[in-house]
């Protein structure tokens, strides 16, 4: 045996066997390895998509928290103004309403004190004519005299 002719007779077949795995079989195995490697790719471009939309979405999530904390704090010290500005005009209303009454009291009272005054003088007055009438009974004119009482009568 030659080893030439050997080499050639075996070449044939394995050229076939070459000629039909390019023309057939390889086609078939390479688009089933396109198939798999665009349906990983399309898997990881979700993938990467699915992570970028998980951190824009907790990005607007937290600011709407910080909008949110904001928002609330801001409504709980504008309640507690209002709060304080209605205790304030309450306080400042029972204040007016206190100096009213205190002075309608004061006023009350003043009348009162002049009313007293005014009979206590009426009274002087009666006491000194019939204290002066007792002394000098006789001399005692009301008619004479009436200028007199009225003078005695606005000094006490």
């Amino acid at each position: 045996m030659n080893i030439n002719a050997t080499l050639w007779i075996q070449w044939i077949p394995f050229a076939i066997l070459a000629w039909v795995t390019a023309q057939f079989i390889w086609p078939v195995i390479a688009k089933a390895l396109d198939e798999r490697a665009a349906k990983i790719a399309d898997g990881l471009a979700a993938a990467d998509r699915a992570k970028s939309e998980l951190a824009s979405a907790n990005k607007a999530v937290e600011s709407q928290l910080a909008q949110t904390r904001t928002e609330s704090t801001k409504l709980l010290g504008d309640a507690e103004k209002r709060a304080a500005a209605i205790v304030e005009e309450a306080k400042k209303r029972a204040e007016d309403e206190a100096a009213k009454i205190i002075a309608q009291a004061k006023a009350d009272a003043d009348q009162q004190v002049v009313r007293a005054r005014e009979a206590l003088r009426e009274q002087v007055a009666v006491l000194a004519v019939k204290g002066a009438e007792a002394i000098l009974h006789k001399e005692v004119n009301a008619g004479v005299h009436a200028d007199l009482l009225a003078r005695l009568k606005q000094e006490l």
